[in-house]
């Protein structure tokens, strides 16, 4: 009997637990944009806000040297092995396959043996700086969701700045500094991610973490955005809710993890001593064998798709809005300046559509097809929208707290959190003829 009612029981929780995929967590993944649902007036659409899948963003981006004619083998020329600084019989030539090391090489498919990778040349005009810029551009404005991967096949640089920006390149801010001594090079005390908090998240820092001498046998170097998340969503990100919430309110914190584009300033050769070796200089050179940047394309809340074409990313625009980055309004849809999507409220934020011109519609404010009233809210005779208590606007698309001092707070508009599984779970009991007690 017992054992009858411990498999009922186990059948019942993974029959729970199935339903429960469909909402993997209180906050969503705002992985849709709209969904029909049935009311007492029959068939009408739902609006949420909603985002891109992140992926692998190398795929679609561009690299620029400065100088360009920094990489190695034009003309050929000697370097020392890796492993063996003074063991200098190694050939870059940029007319044999086997022998050239193009910049293309830091983005291919890694695993390979020996492994491929991007060269520049050996620091033969000592003591001139061996400066080098590499320049990610992707002609799209991205959000940034996992860490940056540089994986150096030289030593990691003694000196580098890995620097942002937001408007396609004509300006840059500096992400973070990277050297084997930050006060020497960049005046600045040495710190880590970990040294940072809620409060101090977006300062920008110099680590030393990542940048010792010649002969370590690591080659990676980080820029941090998982750890960065965690101060808000805690240390395993179970709480992205907070982080969303955060996100929402916070326009520099935003703009913190969004680029257009990112350059990598190489600014002086791995020496792992103190003084460089001027009779072994073709022992200082770069080499990066891999560079990895996940993100997603930045839609405004307000697309799913982001597509590739003529070389450039688009989001797939809903809630009648278009651009690059779904950034206007329709032709047609004008009846109330454009808006970005929100998070808010959790866990299907508002979508904040584009809704018709007022001389497209006529009289019509609202209807059951493509001007639903939004969080709950109910159409009378087409004219307007009778809102519940905590919101307002033409759909009942706005909290009213965004009108009061202060603004809302991440848990504005919770109240109502999708409850589905708990009150499931008495129901499927029930009939199972299994009791609670």
């Amino acid at each position: 009997m017992y054992l009858s009612r411990f498999l009922s029981l186990h059948a019942l929780w993974v029959t729970v637990s199935s339903v429960m995929q469909h909402y993997p967590s209180v906050w969503g993944h705002y992985d849709v944009c709209k969904t029909q649902i049935y009311t007492e007036e029959g068939k009408v659409w739902d609006y949420m806000a909603c985002q891109p899948e992140a992926r692998d963003m190398i795929k679609y981006v561009k690299v620029t040297l400065d100088p360009p004619d920094i990489t190695c083998g034009d003309p050929p020329e000697t370097f020392c092995a890796m492993g063996n600084p003074y063991m200098c019989n190694n050939e870059c030539d940029a007319s044999t396959q086997e022998l050239a090391h193009p910049p293309e090489l830091m983005f291919d498919l890694e695993g390979r043996h020996p492994s491929t990778f991007w060269q520049s040349t050996t620091w033969k005009d000592y003591p001139k700086p061996l400066h080098v810029n590499i320049t990610l551009s992707w002609n799209k404005t991205i959000e940034l969701t996992d860490n940056i991967v540089i994986t150096f096949e030289s030593g990691r640089p003694d000196q580098m700045i890995l620097e942002k920006s937001l408007d396609y390149g004509r300006t840059w801010q500096p992400y973070q500094y990277y050297a084997t001594d930050c006060l020497d090079a960049f005046h600045m005390d040495p710190k880590s991610v970990r040294d940072l908090s809620q409060h101090t998240v977006l300062e920008i820092i110099c680590t030393e973490e990542y940048s010792t001498g010649y002969m370590t046998n690591s080659k990676i170097i980080h820029f941090e955005i998982k750890d960065r998340f965690a101060f808000f969503a805690g240390p395993r990100l179970h709480n992205m809710a907070s982080l969303y919430g955060q996100l929402d309110t916070t326009k520099k914190l935003r703009d913190f993890f969004t680029v257009t584009d990112l350059r990598i300033r190489l600014l002086r050769p791995a020496t792992g001593e103190i003084y460089v070796d001027e009779q072994h200089l073709a022992r200082y050179f770069y080499a990066i064998s891999d560079i990895r940047v996940y993100g997603r394309c930045k839609c405004n809340l307000h697309a799913t798709g982001c597509k590739e074409e003529n070389k450039r990313l688009f989001c797939e625009c809903e809630h009648n809005t278009t651009g690059p980055d779904c950034g206007k309004c329709k032709k047609n849809y004008q009846g109330r300046p454009w808006s970005p999507g929100s998070y808010l409220p959790i866990p299907k934020g508002t979508a904040n559509i584009c809704i018709p011109s007022i001389s497209s519609i006529g009289t019509n404010v609202c209807d059951n097809e493509l001007l639903h009233c939004q969080n709950g809210g109910t159409c009378i005779n087409n004219v307007r929208c009778q809102c519940p208590p905590a919101y307002a606007g033409i759909l009942c698309e706005k909290l009213k707290c965004e009108r009061e001092p202060g603004g809302c707070g991440p848990s504005a508009g919770q109240g109502a959190v999708w409850q589905g599984p708990v009150l499931l779970l008495p129901a499927l009991l029930g009939a199972a003829g299994l009791g609670l007690c």
